[in-house]
């Protein structure tokens, strides 16, 4: 089992910035690809961004790309998304998940581990 925990999530206005972290415990965290999802009042869990467990690779929908920076501190246990710009359409809750698969899993059904998530608001 792993366990995920999601936190920084918050309101801002557009334009403005958050980061987000997840912090795992329960196995060890370099042997699982990251991922970050989100799911919008009405819609459906979409991919964010995910990170490889082999080399670093990192994956990004094409709505947040060059925006959005996902990265993971295996000594920490913990991965992050750095979220810059952000528009009102960013708001959801942002769910961090494990994964173990190698590269570019971008589907929720790819994840195994799941956090309980956190809001993210943005006011225009």
């Amino acid at each position: 089992q792993v366990q995920l925990v999601e936190s920084g999530g918050g309101l801002v206005q557009a334009g403005g910035s958050l980061r987000l972290s997840c912090a795992a415990s329960g196995r060890t965290f370099s042997n699982y690809g990251m991922g970050w999802f989100r799911q919008a009042p009405g819609k459906e869990r979409g991919f964010v961004a995910a990170i490889s467990r082999y080399d670093g690779s990192t994956y990004y929908a094409d709505s947040v790309k060059g925006r959005f920076t996902i990265s993971r501190n295996n000594a920490k246990n913990t991965v992050y998304l750095q979220m810059n710009s952000l528009k009102p359409e960013d708001t959801a809750v942002y769910y961090c998940a494990a994964t173990t698969a190698g590269w570019g899993a971008y589907y929720a059904s790819d994840y195994a581990y799941w956090g309980q998530g956190t809001q993210v608001t943005v006011s225009s």
